[in-house]
């Protein structure tokens, strides 16, 4: 499989790399620094940011499935995401490509969550009022498009070694699911990817 793999140096996106590579699918990255992916057979590499339409469609072209695994940057670029899905949507209708799996957030829908306590609902929201706006806007923008999509919205991300082992469920957390490591949300991404899993869901990941 050829993927188009966006956030590529990312923590989430090297895991990726890593997997796709291993598994024998071809990698175009899109990458800020693209000296920041170390060489590899079946990997390509594309200088650009997500904000530049032309490198996104660079990086897109001929793909058979594109990944999106941006991370906000709150107020240095407060509508990164929603402009990225912007471009990718356009980059995917131009090349005729349909299947899309994007890391969204689960934070950012905490109001409607009715497993989360009033008191986080009233602080969380307000500390990371940009970065969720952003979020939100980046869901609404692909899940209007007419693409086959899949929103992963980890739980707190952490840096622990992955399992392979954790909890899924549409919209809101699992009970008690608070965090997820980024390995794992790779995990569940490629399973998603090979599988054909969870189009047009808002799948929830947590331990």
């Amino acid at each position: 499989m050829r993927i188009a793999l966006l956030g590529g140096s990312g923590r989430i996106g090297r895991h990726l790399v890593t997997w796709a590579l291993e598994h024998g699918h071809e990698v175009t990255a899109l990458a800020r620094t693209p000296g920041s992916l170390a060489p590899a057979s079946r990997l390509s590499v594309v200088g650009g940011q997500a904000t530049d339409r032309d490198a996104v469609a660079d990086a897109v072209s001929g793909a058979d499935a594109v990944l999106s695994v941006l991370g906000p940057r709150g107020a240095r670029t407060p509508a990164l995401l929603e402009l990225a899905a912007e471009n990718i949507i356009a980059a995917m209708e131009k090349a005729g490509i349909t299947r899309l799996i994007a890391v969204s957030a689960a934070g950012a829908f905490i109001d409607g969550d009715p497993g989360t306590g009033a008191v986080v609902k009233f602080v969380l929201p307000r500390i990371f009022a940009t970065t969720f706006a952003d979020v939100r806007q980046m869901e609404s923008v692909i899940a209007a498009s007419g693409l086959d999509w899949t929103l992963a919205r980890p739980t707190r991300l952490v840096d622990s070694p992955g399992t392979g082992r954790y909890r899924v469920r549409p919209d809101f957390p699992p009970p008690g699911g608070r965090k997820i490591a980024r390995s794992d949300v790779a995990h569940f991404i490629a399973g998603a990817l090979t599988e054909n899993s969870w189009v047009g869901s808002r799948p929830v990941i947590a331990y």
